[in-house]
């Protein structure tokens, strides 16, 4: 099962960016009232592998103003459900309601890792 943190703070949010320049950083914008949010994270919970990312996820129905700090702060659209890639400091992909798909994230993530541990 995936290994969420809760994203609930405006330290955390902040945390992001930096964590993202050792490890790819997935942010998973959650709706437990839409179908097609719980649809999207069942996709995501197909996810396993905690090593090779963070994964956060923030309620979008409790915590809404940090949902939209994250959208202003990497320049996105707000959107429920919605699945944002950060790699150092910068969002390098967004995906949202039916696109949303694990297998396109993980090739994402192998993607962003391997430039990553080019750079190193």
């Amino acid at each position: 099962m995936m290994n969420w943190t809760e994203l609930t703070t405006e330290a955390q949010e902040e945390s992001i960016k930096t964590l993202s320049a050792s490890k790819p950083v997935l942010v998973f914008k959650h709706s437990s009232r839409c179908s097609i949010s719980n649809m999207a994270m069942a996709r995501l919970e197909q996810l396993n592998d905690n090593d090779t990312a963070a994964f956060f996820i923030i309620d979008v129905l409790r915590d809404r103003p940090i949902s939209m700090k994250i959208a202003e702060q990497y320049q996105v659209h707000h959107e429920s459900p919605q699945a944002l890639l950060i790699v150092n400091g910068e969002c390098v992909y967004d995906e949202s309601h039916n696109g949303i798909t694990a297998k396109e994230i993980v090739d994402e993530i192998n993607e962003w890792r391997s430039k990553m541990a080019a750079q190193a």
